[in-house]
């Protein structure tokens, strides 16, 4: 008998529990989810930028607690990707059906461009404060994009799209990592709101914390033509890019630490029953082979023919005393 230690973690999937919801509701799952997410990281880096400053800590523990909260509300329903970096690594190590993903993505993606058109259409605007004073610090970019642009400048400094891409795959990395190594147990939602407040923490001052394609492009569609500094959709590809790569590496090593088919089991963690019993210190129970069991019983027939004969020979004597008589 094998245990289930023998079933290696890398081949548990993230979608193939027999307990799989239809993928019409897996997909308005994986839509409301991200449109959640977006729409929470918008409002913090709007309305509470620019009214109550920016703050780092603040931005990091938002965007931490808007992905905790939303894979905790639908995580059940399609897994709680809600990133489409995040369902790429998915797609690539197996977890997710190709086809699965393709439209995940897309729904993830139209999941953030709702919440940047409701975003826009809540901002208060006036002939004094206009659009992009709060689109600003909603945005991500690099270079004149970069939140840190006008304090740099000043000093004849800027980030560019080299800085933005590393501190970028490096959080995407994190991010992925643990979306794939932590599906399943019981504080997923925690660790992955911390690793989304890491990533924040590192990409924030530097790009306006992307880490995620849908929420880079869910703002910039909207943000584009309102005379912001740097158009965003000029720079939405390198949003795209960074966290596609960072899936390509997180899933390339565990592909390669993933055990093979062809290894021994054994080597895997499996256990037999006489394994078992030897631990338990009883002798293994060995099955009789057809040879033994051949043995066992010549020695029972022939015990039966002594005595058929000793029973013939009682008989004959019988039967000559009474002829004698």
């Amino acid at each position: 008998m094998t245990s289930a230690a023998t079933v290696p973690v890398e081949d548990v999937t993230l979608e193939t529990s027999k307990d799989e919801k239809p993928l019409v509701l897996r997909l308005g799952a994986e839509l409301l989810g991200t449109f959640v997410v977006c729409f929470a990281v918008y409002v913090m880096c709007t309305f509470g930028s620019i009214i109550f400053s920016l703050n780092l800590a603040y931005v990091a523990l938002g965007t931490g607690l808007a992905y905790a909260a939303a894979i905790i509300f639908l995580g059940g329903v399609s897994g709680g990707q809600f990133n489409p970096a995040v369902t790429v690594a998915a797609m690539l190590t197996g977890r997710t059906k190709v086809l699965d993903g393709i439209l995940y993505i897309i729904f993830q993606v139209v999941g953030g461009a709702l919440a940047g058109l409701l975003i826009k259409s809540l901002l208060p605007v006036s002939s004094t404060i206009a659009a992009k004073q709060w689109l600003t610090t909603a945005i991500n970019g690099f270079d004149k994009g970069s939140l840190a642009y006008t304090t740099l400048q000043q000093y004849g400094l800027n980030f560019s799209v080299s800085q933005a891409a590393a501190v970028e795959i490096v959080a995407a990395i994190v991010i992925i990592a643990v979306a794939m190594t932590q599906y399943g147990k019981k504080n997923y939602a925690a660790y992955m709101g911390v690793a989304y407040a890491f990533g924040a923490t590192i990409t924030f001052p530097v790009t306006g914390a992307a880490l995620n394609p849908a929420r880079s492009t869910g703002i910039a569609l909207f943000a584009y033509n309102q005379d912001l500094t740097q158009n965003p959709l000029s720079q939405l590809w390198l949003f795209w890019v960074c966290p596609v790569l960072a899936a390509a590496v997180v899933s390339l090593v565990m592909m390669v630490k993933a055990p093979k088919k062809g290894d021994d089991p054994a080597q895997l963690g499996a256990y037999d029953e006489t394994d078992e019993q030897n631990s338990d210190g009883n002798a293994p129970v060995e099955t009789p082979t057809e040879s033994t069991t051949t043995t066992a019983e010549e020695p029972n027939t022939a015990s039966e023919a002594e005595v058929r004969d000793e029973q013939s020979d009682a008989k004959a004597d019988s039967d000559e005393g009474v002829e004698r008589d």
